[in-house]
């Protein structure tokens, strides 16, 4: 009840408000009355009130399947539409450019408490990023793929393939910590959406009333916030990520009944065969094992091959 509140129903109750508020102020069709925005009587109070929950709520539920869409375009992946594809390179140059420019705060020799802050800063901002290789567009799409491309790999399973199986296996604390996050994160991207739709919305209204544009300012403003709120909520996720593969790898094993490993290079080896099996190029060839003591002592290399 608090993801579809927070999450869903919050923003587009906001979008509603807002549009109610200029309708009933007559900005679609004249000057602006914005002292009749709030009814006087409390029948007409009621009223509004309840056509902002009713319309929220169906506005939600209508939106609710395109949750992932909605966090995937701010992310930048725009390579599918013609018109984008173009904005996506350029803004994957400037991308890059912060990149190199980080890398040479990283790099460069160190003299003085200032420098050494700067450049540990830097090196914490890098460590948040992608390789320069696979940079998306925006900060967002950064922010997320850092995890997705490191939290696994780092001990040979691909992150996208296993993200779903390892997820069922993790504690309920982080469980917990893992589903407010995701919930911080879409509700920025949500409100994201939210403000800049009113304020398009807004645009249209009052595009004859140089005196109110200043509301339209607001609304981008809003956006901006609510979309750094987004990258930082991200930012926390992809850390979590890393979490999870720390400490539930091996239950991911022992949920698929193979043995575990004894040693750093069989673990890789293990893990890279099943994340062949995930992405179905082959069975993974790994011997099962049944008894949970022999899961939970492994071994050895001999029974990978």
């Amino acid at each position: 009840m608090r993801r579809v509140l927070s999450v869903h129903f919050a923003p587009c109750a906001l979008f509603v408000a807002g549009v109610l508020a200029l309708v009933r102020a007559g900005s679609f069709s004249g000057r602006s009355d914005w002292a009749a925005v709030w009814p006087q009587r409390p029948a007409v109070v009621l009223g509004a009130l309840s056509a902002v929950t009713v319309c929220g709520s169906l506005l939600g539920l209508l939106l609710q399947p395109f949750q992932v869409r909605a966090v995937r375009v701010l992310e930048g992946y725009w390579d599918r539409w013609s018109l984008t594809a173009g904005l996506a390179g350029a803004l994957v140059q400037v991308q890059r450019r912060r990149w190199y420019a980080m890398r040479r705060r990283v790099d460069k020799v160190a003299r003085g408490d200032t420098a050494r802050r700067v450049r540990a800063d830097a090196r914490r901002r890098l460590a948040a990023q992608p390789p320069v290789e696979v940079l998306l567009p925006t900060a967002l799409g950064n922010a997320l793929r850092a995890g997705e491309l490191s939290a696994g790999e780092r001990y040979g399973l691909t992150t996208l393939t296993s993200w779903p199986r390892i997820y069922l296996q993790v504690s309920d604390r982080i469980a917990e910590v893992l589903r407010s996050t995701r919930d911080a994160l879409d509700t920025a991207v949500n409100l994201c959406w939210s403000f800049l739709a009113l304020t398009g919305t807004g645009a249209a209204a009052l595009y004859d009333e140089p005196s109110n544009w200043w509301l339209c300012a607001v609304g981008l403003t809003l956006a901006s916030v609510a979309y750094k709120s987004a990258v930082t909520a991200a930012q926390a996720y992809s850390g979590l990520m890393h979490v999870v593969y720390d400490l539930h790898r091996f239950d991911l094993l022992e949920a698929l009944h193979h043995r575990l490993p004894l040693d750093r290079e069989t673990e890789e080896e293990t893990f890279l065969r099943l994340s062949e099996l995930f992405a179905g190029a082959g069975p993974a060839d790994l011997p099962y094992d049944h008894d949970p003591a022999s899961r939970r002592h492994g071994r050895g290399r001999d029974d990978l091959d």
